[in-house]
């Protein structure tokens, strides 16, 4: 992929049309060398689910914490819904509805108090909260656990009462934070589909990440941000593509001396070469070793994987079809006597364009 271009700010249209507007946002703290915010600018549209990707320390909570007024920004301008979080937060807070990672469910009360002691915080009248809060259980099929103590709420229940607690005063934006982590396939999807549904009615919803999965299944855009800078902005589709190579062929050969580099960077079609550590071991864009996602090619061939020691995995990004790439790359490695033993074709993913914008080392 090119190297990232620098972002302008947004413009006085886009602001007054944009549900987030973030305008050159600073946050520095005292004792550090670098700031945790820097200088980014973005907008999220209306009505959109916007995925916000990044490493751990990337800025993503500081940036969240500055749009949900808990975080006051060093210098630069976040509105929402053109209305300045650091002039009226209280204002801005009528707006949103947050939904943490971490459980912040209040223990001394059961699940129907916590949602109508939050809707009372935001001036919901007396005459809704009960309504509301009975709709919101029937929705989120908490119907009949309402009186109960919420420390005998299932993980996915408690996830699903925060997102209801944070639906009481009717926000034009919600927060999510990693709002699956944890969950089982049952409740994940769940949620996955709630979201869908809040996106069709209108909510605007920022979605805060580490599984790609879900932010290509879910996001509208996606914004990836490192070192608080914005590194990519685009459709899944848009930011795939712009990776270098459009195709990928994964390989597994039967040699560890051989200067791969050296001796495939010269077929055609070949942009660039991926050596993958041994413990990436999965598919192209599922390095957990899962099977392929639905849409991706089942492996061209395998066979037998040899010891570990005495193989090496490659990634090929083509911009050529692979069909027509496997037969020039076999023949080459053929003639220096290097075996293939799996083969895989794959198109790049939203976890290639992540690691190939913020590096492979862990933070």
């Amino acid at each position: 992929m090119a190297a990232p271009q620098e972002r302008t700010a947004p413009s006085d249209s886009a602001v007054k049309n944009a549900a987030v507007s973030i305008e050159s946002l600073v946050k520095s703290y005292p004792g550090r060398s670098s700031n945790a915010v820097d200088g980014l600018s973005l907008e999220v549209r209306q009505g959109e689910v916007f995925g916000l990707l990044g490493p751990n320390g990337a800025g993503k909570s500081t940036t969240i914490g500055i749009l949900t007024t808990r975080v006051i920004p060093t210098s630069g301008t976040a509105r929402v819904f053109d209305v300045d979080v650091v002039s009226h937060p209280v204002a801005a807070r009528r707006l949103l509805g947050v939904v943490p990672q971490v459980n912040n469910l209040d223990r001394a009360l059961n699940a129907w108090q916590n949602l109508t002691f939050h809707a009372a915080y935001h001036g919901v009248p007396r005459s809704l909260r009960k309504a509301k809060a009975a709709q919101l259980m029937e929705s989120f099929g908490l119907s009949g656990r309402d009186r109960d103590d919420i420390a005998t709420y299932s993980g996915g229940m408690a996830q699903r009462l925060l997102i209801a607690r944070a639906l009481m005063h009717d926000p034009r934006m919600l927060f999510l934070d990693e709002p699956t982590t944890g969950l089982d396939p049952q409740s994940r999807l769940f949620v996955w589909d709630r979201i869908r549904e809040l996106r069709a009615a209108g909510v605007t919803i920022v979605l805060t990440t580490h599984d790609m999965d879900e932010a290509a299944e879910l996001s509208d855009r996606v914004g990836i941000i490192d070192h608080g800078r914005l590194l990519a902005l685009g459709t899944v589709d848009e930011l795939t593509h712009g990776l270098e190579g459009r195709s990928i062929l994964d390989l597994t050969i039967g040699r560890v001396d051989l200067p791969a580099h050296d001796i495939l960077s010269g077929v055609e079609g070949v942009e660039s070469i991926e050596k993958i550590e041994s413990g990436n071991s999965g598919p192209p864009g599922n390095p957990g070793g899962d099977p392929p996602p639905w849409g991706q090619s089942p492996p061209a061939a395998t066979a037998p994987p040899a010891a570990e020691s005495n193989q090496t995995r490659l990634r090929l990004y083509l911009s050529r079809d692979p069909a027509l790439v496997l037969g020039p790359v076999a023949q080459t490695l053929a003639k220096h006597d290097c075996p293939i033993t799996r083969v895989q074709i794959g198109e790049p993913s939203l976890e290639d364009v992540f690691i190939s914008l913020t590096g492979r080392s862990l933070r």
